[in-house]
This record gives structure tokens, sequence and C-alpha cells, in this order.
């Protein structure tokens, strides 16, 4: 009871406090809708479907973007982070890229790939894999030769060291990486359905703020929150069961 407490009361006092800068008139009620508002607007379209559809399509986006992104950030990352050498060569490049904001790109992406689902997907694919390559080669920098000196002794092979020794550590910053990426790839969703998208919640905040439908673009903000706050807790979920061996040996 006290753990559901301690989770609802944030949320709890935000909606309160949001009724009273309603009720007080702080912000106009045709900027700001009361809660109960935006909650039925959200049921309406979840009825006539609309906003099902474009929660899957926009989740499905991210889902691709992610996965694309740490699957490719992961070798490199690893390769930055053991090398010391490679790290000092590709750092300030990678962090010159990071730095660039998705949205910058927008133009470039529509003139090389077009208007079409792949451009979408390309600009979660960049915001995720520069969020998940300074993750890994972070962790992998602070994974101490210690670990693999003491399993070569012991006599382990090269492939014994990798799989035994360096998968296990870098598991939980692989987790972190993914955690880390999707985080920013639901950051930039708005972003990357710019692109000419008609679907998406992107697209239903764009759509909505163009016809001053502020219900709409508040429930197309709490749908993008909800969406990336369930997905991190099904990560968490997965990244506990991965790597309970740590808590059999801090114990």
């Amino acid at each position: 009871m006290k753990k559901i407490f301690l989770i609802a009361t944030p949320w709890i006092l935000i909606i309160c406090l949001w009724y009273l800068v309603a009720w007080y008139g702080l912000v106009s009620a045709t900027l700001m809708p009361r809660p109960d508002q935006v909650g039925a607007k959200f049921i309406e379209l979840m009825r006539d479907g609309r906003l099902g559809h474009d929660i899957l399509v926009s989740t499905q986006r991210v889902f691709i973007g992610v996965v694309l992104g740490i699957v490719v950030a992961i070798p490199v990352g690893f390769l930055i982070g053991w090398y010391k050498s490679l790290r000092i060569f590709l750092d300030p490049l990678i962090n010159f890229f990071r730095a660039l904001p998705p949205i910058a790109l927008i133009p470039l992406v529509i003139i090389y790939f077009g208007i079409d689902e792949p451009a979408k997907i390309i600009i979660l694919f960049y915001a995720s894999f520069f969020a998940g390559v300074i993750v890994m080669y972070e962790g992998v920098a602070q994974i101490s030769p210690i670990y693999i000196k003491v399993a070569k002794t012991l006599g382990a092979s090269d492939w014994e060291v990798f799989r035994k020794v360096i998968i296990p550590l870098t598991t939980p910053h692989i987790l972190t990486a993914f955690r880390v990426a999707l985080g920013v790839a639901w950051a930039t969703l708005v972003a990357s359905e710019l692109v000419a998208a008609q679907h998406g919640l992107g697209a239903l905040i764009q759509s909505a703020g163009s016809y001053f439908q502020m219900d709409v673009i508040y429930v197309g903000i709490i749908s993008i929150g909800i969406m990336a706050l369930f997905m991190d807790l099904l990560l968490r979920k997965i990244g506990a069961h991965l790597v309970r061996w740590q808590e059999r040996v801090s114990a």
C-alpha cells in the first residue's frame, strides 16, 4: 500500500494543481482544458479508433528506430570504449553529431529519402544511435581490466572471457542504452512525424494544433508519455531478470 501511495501521490497532485489552475482562471479555458475534458476526449478518440491506431503507428516507429539504432550502437560503443586510441579518434566526431538536433536534419532527410516511412525511421534511428553509443562506450570504458586478467589466469580462453566476463559486464550498459535511446526516440517522435505523416501521435498533435483543438493536443502529449513510461517499465522488468546475478553477487 505504501508503494502504491508513493506512486499515485505525484499524479494526484498534478491533477489537483491542474484543476486549481483551471478553476481560478489562471490560464484561459480555451488554452487549457480541464482534466475531465481531456479524459472525455481520450475516450472519444479511443472509441472511434483514431487514437488507438495513432498509438500503434507511433509505437511501431519508435520500436523499429530504437532497435536498429541500438543494434548498431552496441558494437560501435563497445569498440570505442574498449580501444582507447579509437575512442580518442572518434569521440569528437560522435559528440559533434550527437549535438545536432534531429529536427534540423529533416530537410536533408526529405531530400535524400523522400517523405515515406523510411524517412521517419531514419530520424528515430539517428536519435537512438547517438544516445545509445554514448552510454555504451562510457560504460565499457569503465570496466576494470582486472576481471579479464583473473579469468585468463584461471585458464579461460578468449571466447570464454568474452562470453562469461565481457557480456555479463556489458549487459547492464546495453539495457541502459536501450532505456536512454527509448526516451530520446519518444522525445523525437513529433519531429520525425513532421515528415508528411498522416498517422501517429505526432501527426495527431500537429493536426490538432492547426485547428486549435487543445483537448486533442493534450491527449496526444499524454499518450506519448504513457507509452514511453510503459515501455520503460517493461525494459526495467526485462533488465531486472537479465541482471539478477548482480543481486546474488552483492549478497
